[in-house]
């Protein structure tokens, strides 16, 4: 059980070793210059109107974040963009049961926003469809506009279907395209703004990191660390809880959740940090921290995947090929015997969740793994996971930044050239299951005359904590 007095004063004398810059919210006159864009973009495809549409998510999230670019909207709903700057946008919105009221408060550019309503028999007594309704507000707008029977552009994702299903029932004559890939093109390189939000962002990973590392220590429970990474990136304006992954044992990362472990000589600590927003916009790191004497197979995977990055960082460019990046981290795993020059093919590289090579479903090992902590709460471990061995995606790294969704990803086959804007996370990984394994990354940002390490603040070399 975790005495709650010792745990809320473990960050105590806590002080980050840099100062977050902390950069002001985007300006309105940007999101101005993003609608012309996407009124440009309408134009070129001949569409009179486009209509752009996120969903509600569980945890009062969104299935996307194209209102949030457009028009720093951050709820669920439907923006009515005409063509014509002459006539307003309007927003058709609140059609969930989230209770989260707009957090940045207006949406910007927008003529007028109204309010739908997550009609429902069961919740509110009165008989509807949200989905229905909040079309048939959209259509009476395109009938005021004239567009019943134009060009519709259409933004969404797979959440979108329905909408757009009913949407084509009401408007039969109407000829509909969809223009998501012209967002998605649009967001793909940061703005001199966005910039600046993804390098509060991964300041702000850093300082949790750095938070994580002072209260490490034999005794303290995965659930502490956790809590203190959270409070200190919470605390400095980060936006959400990281909401995925710390992974303890004695065998490298196994990128869980917290489960009450308690640390202990030989233990290894992995902080695949996914998701600390600042306005926003997500940075991603990962590090790893070695407790007291580890092995000999787990110290040359540490250096291993910390040389990957490096090696991968000394790529970066503009005009630069993104396979390079690849090849040139899994050269630290040829050089170690770890995989072969083939198997640094995306296609062909083992990775710790990859089916059998037919395709078809891989069986996970059964064994009976010791673990107190776990047994502690009344379960046990009886299958080894993951079921092989090899990094944990079959690549070295995605895009990260703006929309929260890979753009594209740090692949053997991907012949696409760096830009000034794009934003990247490099993260080299290896976990040999009940041996050894890592996890580590840092998160990049490709400049017009070369490129930004922005979780420079800590070190992708392991944090060392005595037992």
């Amino acid at each position: 059980m975790i005495q709650t007095k010792i745990a809320e004063r473990l960050l105590d004398g806590f002080e980050p070793s840099f100062e977050v810059d902390y950069a002001k919210a985007i300006p309105e006159s940007e999101f101005a210059d993003r609608i012309a864009r996407l009124r440009r973009a309408a134009a070129v495809a001949e569409n009179e109107v486009t209509l752009i549409h996120a969903d509600g998510l569980t945890g009062f999230q969104t299935s996307n974040t194209y209102l949030k670019w457009l028009c720093d909207w951050s709820r669920e709903g439907i923006l009515v963009v005409p063509t014509d700057a002459s006539k307003g946008i309007h927003l058709f919105t609140f059609y969930t049961e989230s209770v989260i009221m707009p957090p940045q408060g207006e949406a910007v550019g927008v003529e007028e926003v109204w309010q739908i309503s997550p009609f429902s028999i069961e919740y509110g007594g009165r008989a509807g469809d949200p989905i229905r309704k909040t079309i048939e507000a959209t259509v009476k707008r395109l009938a005021e506009l004239g567009y019943t029977r134009s060009s519709i552009g259409l933004v969404g994702d797979r959440l979108s279907a329905d909408f757009w299903r009913v949407l084509a029932d009401e408007l039969p004559k109407a000829r509909f395209s969809d223009r998501t890939e012209t967002l998605n093109d649009m967001t793909k390189l940061l703005s001199e703004n966005e910039r600046d939000q993804v390098r509060t962002a991964a300041q702000l990973a850093d300082v949790a990191y750095e938070a994580a590392c002072h209260v490490t220590k034999p005794g303290v429970t995965d659930f502490e660390i956790y809590a203190a990474f959270t409070f200190a990136q919470l605390s400095r304006g980060g936006e959400t809880g990281d909401g995925y992954q710390i992974g303890v044992n004695q065998w490298g990362t196994a990128c869980g959740k917290p489960y009450g472990h308690v640390i202990r000589d030989g233990d290894l600590l992995n902080l695949y940090v996914s998701n600390v927003k600042y306005h926003g916009y997500t940075a991603q790191i990962a590090r790893m921290i070695a407790i007291g004497s580890i092995t000999e197979k787990q110290e040359t995977t540490l250096a291993m995947c910390a040389d990957a990055v490096r090696r991968a960082e000394a790529r970066i460019r503009p005009g630069a090929p993104i396979h390079e990046l690849h090849d040139a981290a899994f050269s630290a795993y040829t050089d170690r015997g770890y995989l072969t020059a083939e198997q640094t093919d995306t296609a062909k590289m083992p990775y710790n969740w990859e089916s059998e090579k037919d395709g078809g479903a891989r069986k996970v090992p059964k064994q009976y793994v010791p673990d107190v902590d776990y047994e502690a709460t009344g379960r046990r471990l009886e299958r080894v996971y993951p079921a092989t061995f090899g990094p944990h995606n079959p690549n070295l790294g995605h895009s990260v930044g703006n929309m929260g969704g890979p753009k594209f990803n740090v692949t053997s086959h991907n012949t696409e050239l760096l830009q000034p804007g794009m934003a990247m996370v490099l993260h080299a990984q290896w976990l040999d299951p009940l041996s050894d394994g890592a996890n580590i990354g840092d998160m990049f940002l490709v400049t017009e005359d070369g490129y930004e390490n922005l979780s420079r603040h800590t070190s992708v070399d392991a944090f060392r904590v005595e037992a």
